[in-house]
């Protein structure tokens, strides 16, 4: 299913400038275009849309130990409700955490990638409020956290 993702400001990356009113179009678990919210509108007329308040930009990358919590499971939703969808391999030392991470599309890596939107990549977006809050994790273009 086709998913316009829209916010306020769009981030490319978390360094870079910001485009107001924007928007992430996403299909299966990839970016197809990002760009201007009316643009993107205009141009997949069908796609269902999600509007959010705040700046969307790629989902984070989870540096540091996974949080505590009673199961993997859990300890992997803590991860996607921070805004991150990749965690780094030092921190996965359990088969049963690696099966969790596998289960819930979560990344893996051997190191912390600099994570950026843009056409034809995994469709990891987060969602930040203005005190840096996490509003919405999309992992693999699933929207797998919302803030209620």
């Amino acid at each position: 299913m086709l998913t316009i993702h829209a916010a306020d400001e769009i981030r490319h990356d978390w360094d870079g400038a910001a485009l107001k009113d924007g928007a992430v179009v996403v299909e299966g678990d990839r970016i197809t275009a990002v760009g201007a919210r009316a643009d993107l509108l205009a141009r997949f007329p069908g796609a269902r849309v999600r509007n959010w308040p705040g700046v969307l930009g790629p989902a984070r990358v989870h540096e540091h130990a996974l949080p505590d919590a009673p199961t993997p499971r859990e300890r992997v939703h803590a991860v996607l409700k921070s805004g991150a969808t990749a965690v780094l391999d030092r921190h996965t030392d359990s088969p049963e955490l690696r099966a969790a991470a596998a289960r819930n599309d979560v990344l893996v890596l051997p190191h912390a990638p600099r994570p950026h939107l843009t056409e034809t990549t995994r469709a990891d977006l987060a969602v930040f409020d203005e005190a840096g809050e996490c509003i919405a994790t999309v992992c693999a273009g699933r929207l797998v956290h919302r803030r209620r």
